[in-house]
């Protein structure tokens, strides 16, 4: 990962590269900021430049041996340490998870944390860093660096460290190695053992605004400037959440035609053709199950506030716009937590690979009795 890569933050890319050039880098780095802002991809730009053996133009070369291991996160000086469950027959290091948080980084650069949850394979797990991981990574540092002059932490989410991991890590975080620097990524830094916090050096990154996140996503697919502006909308500088709209919004048409079916066949109390809405639901696979249930949940978010009439506070695409004109008004106070519930306790029980006919037809019953609370 170059500097070059990734998009915006030139303020933050320059504090970086000054640390680097002036060989004046802290022995503990903190980079905080809300969750999709980068944070994780500038401090892997970071390290890949500190280990660069032929930088040129403020940026590491992206081509020498010490980039490429970089890159792919399998640089022998780089140790990374990130939150995993502990679960039986695998151990409860991140070197026991290493080759999926590769795959995972690969797949998403800005650290989506529910697609992590998803990777271990558990989406109601609480993932930590435990002390063996502390053990391991003060092992680790207290061997000499074997390919550069620098040896480096990457560590994910160090709000994450059980507290007696992060007692344990304290003294290195203290006195480190002269040879040793370490890269903290925090998405909520206030959860952070003070005690660790308080000895680091501290770098903000925010979150992209509305004209960032669209270049982003329409340099990332075919996306249309209405789509795409609504999305950026939508996500409130999440990357993240943005990556999650887009791509729901390829599928958006077909899940606006599922959600009108549930709606109008649910009103109308037709039991059985919801059975067979149930099943045509379940035959497109879970992740697409789960992605239609959270698109539930924003529907009725928007119908909700559709009925205040405030055109500024209400994210609807036209298609969209022309259904809730006549739904808004089923949609009520005295309905709507009650179906944002049963959205999202569908969303997880399909995660947790739950029989999905069963819990579709169950989400369609609970729809036709909460309809008709909207009096």
């Amino acid at each position: 990962m170059r500097f070059a890569d990734i998009y915006g933050h030139e303020d933050v890319k320059q504090r970086l590269r000054a640390m680097a050039d002036s060989r004046r880098m802290p022995h503990a780095l903190m980079i905080e900021g809300a969750e999709g802002s980068a944070k994780f991809a500038l401090a892997r730009a970071f390290v890949q430049y500190i280990h660069c053996t032929n930088r040129r133009d403020g940026d590491s070369c992206g081509v020498c041996p010490e980039c490429r291991l970089s890159d792919s996160l399998n640089h022998i000086d780089t140790f990374i340490s990130f939150p995993v469950v502990k679960r039986s027959g695998r151990g409860d290091t991140s070197d026991d998870y290493l080759p999926d948080f590769r795959e995972f980084v690969k797949d998403c650069p800005f650290m989506d944390f529910e697609e992590w949850l998803r990777r271990l394979d558990n989406i109601n797990a609480q993932p930590m860093i435990y002390v063996s991981e502390s053990s391991a990574l003060i092992r680790k540092i207290a061997i000499k660096s074997r390919r550069s002059e620098f040896k480096t932490v990457l560590m994910w989410l160090p709000e994450r460290l059980m507290e007696n991991a992060a007692n344990k890590l304290l003294k290195i975080v203290e006195e480190p190695a002269s040879d040793t620097v370490i890269v903290m990524v925090s998405n909520n830094s206030r959860q952070v053992l003070p005690t660790i916090y308080s000895r680091t050096q501290r770098i903000v990154v925010h979150r992209y605004d509305n004209d960032e996140i669209e270049d982003i996503i329409r340099s990332r697919g075919s996306v249309s400037a209405d789509d795409a502006a609504l999305i950026a909308r939508l996500s409130a500088g999440n990357i993240n959440e943005a990556l999650r709209l887009m791509s729901v919004s390829k599928e958006r048409q077909k899940f606006l035609d599922l959600f009108k079916e549930l709606m109008r066949k649910a009103y109308l109390r037709k039991i059985i053709d919801l059975r067979q809405w149930s099943s045509d639901l379940a035959a497109l696979g879970r992740e697409p199950q789960i992605q239609f249930y959270d698109y539930c949940a924003r529907m009725l978010r928007e119908n909700f506030v559709y009925n205040l009439k405030v055109d500024s506070l209400t994210f609807l695409s036209k298609d969209e716009m022309e259904f809730s004109a006549n739904f808004a008004r089923f949609i009520t106070n005295l309905n709507v937590i009650q179906l944002l519930e049963a959205f999202s306790k569908a969303a997880a029980d399909i995660a947790a690979n739950g029989n999905a006919k069963i819990i579709n037809f169950d989400v369609a019953i609970q729809v036709i009795l909460l309809l008709k609370r909207d009096k």
